[in-house]
């Protein structure tokens, strides 16, 4: 029997792309998952495709709107949170700025604020970006403690989610039975993500109508990784937090090794070698700011929960790739799914 059989987790976010790989997981690991989140747009499809709506305790709404929101926490009463939930897109944000913040900062308060009435013990892990940090387009990755800042609206609302995490965790969940942590990761790959300017779909629907793939920042540096690096950093996490929250930090990063960074040209070159085409610079001096290099350290979560990246970058690429080519091909996106799970291994 593992720790999540039998608990009652409740994931925001549920229809989006890591919420969907996250509850196909605890419920393979036998817990009791329900789900608050918009009804999922078209992109969103994988939470239809894994069979979510039927294999968990979907519930549709708006993180912004206080009520729902704390009816659904009691009405769960959850031992495990996990949220999601949130306008997750860089460029989204210069659109609709307000918006972001709103969902992103007053969302994420609206949960913290339901989750005070809660008089058992509950974990919950606040998940929140890569991005959080004022990036100084330095070398070395960042650490929990570096300065939180933002460039971008959406960066800046997590950023500042950050901020009201840490605010209500010391004003009002010292000595409460709930246990809150932050945890910082992104840029993440794998099957199933059909979201707007991500490089991963936007490779996989250039190449799938014979298009070459049109590359916004080929010399920007993420820290990319498959999805199921994070979740299972989550999972140790909130698992911690149950097990053992004495001498936990308040937010961890997740993400590759340093010396495992790769540029987006090397990612879609990468690519490329699975799905072969071909790429064209699309940079534009005139676009929107976004950050061109951003590494993460993750020796907290190395020395505290035992975490420590599995599938390298290329391997990241190849499963990613493999992934999309077989559905492509008719292959049961659950079976997919399921068979990353297994083949990367318990969190």
């Amino acid at each position: 029997m593992t720790f999540w059989a039998g608990k009652r987790v409740l994931v925001t976010g549920q229809t989006g792309f890591k919420g969907a790989w996250l509850c196909d997981w605890l419920l393979s690991l036998g817990a009791d998952v329900s789900g608050f989140a918009l009804p999922p747009e078209a992109h969103q499809r994988l939470f239809g495709d894994l069979g979510l709506p039927g294999r968990m305790d979907h519930a549709t709404g708006d993180i912004r709107d206080a009520a729902a929101l704390s009816a659904r926490v009691a009405d769960v009463h959850p031992d495990v949170v996990f949220h999601l939930a949130a306008q997750p897109l860089v460029l989204a944000s210069y659109d609709d700025p307000v918006a972001t913040w709103a969902t992103n900062v007053m969302g994420s308060a609206h949960l913290m604020q339901a989750l005070r009435a809660l008089d058992a013990p509950c974990a919950v892990v606040m998940v929140t970006t890569d991005k959080v940090y004022e990036n100084r387009e330095w070398v070395h990755p960042y650490r929990e403690d570096d300065r939180l800042g933002g460039h971008d609206p959406y960066s800046a609302s997590k950023a500042a989610m950050e901020i009201a995490v840490a605010s209500w965790r010391r004003s009002f969940f010292q000595d409460h039975p709930v246990r809150m942590a932050s945890a910082r990761a992104g840029n993440v790959i794998g099957g199933g993500d059909w979201a707007e300017n991500r490089i991963v779909p936007d490779i996989v629907r250039a190449l799938s109508t014979g298009r070459p793939v049109a590359v916004r920042n080929p010399r920007a540096v993420r820290p990319f990784q498959h999805v199921l690096e994070p979740l299972s950093g989550y999972l140790r996490l909130a698992e911690r937090l149950v097990t053992a929250p004495g001498g936990l930090g308040e937010a961890y990063n997740f993400g590759p090794e340093p010396a495992d960074l790769m540029t987006v040209r090397a990612l879609v070159e990468a690519a490329l070698t699975h799905w072969p085409g071909r790429w064209e610079d699309a940079s534009d001096p005139s676009a929107r700011h976004e950050a061109g290099l951003l590494s993460l350290g993750i020796e907290a979560a190395r020395h505290d929960l035992g975490y420590a990246p599995r599938w390298n970058s290329a391997r990241a690429v190849e499963a990613t790739l493999s992934w999309y080519r077989r559905a492509q091909d008719g292959a049961d996106p659950s079976a997919l799914v399921a068979a990353d799970i297994a083949a990367f291994g318990a969190p």
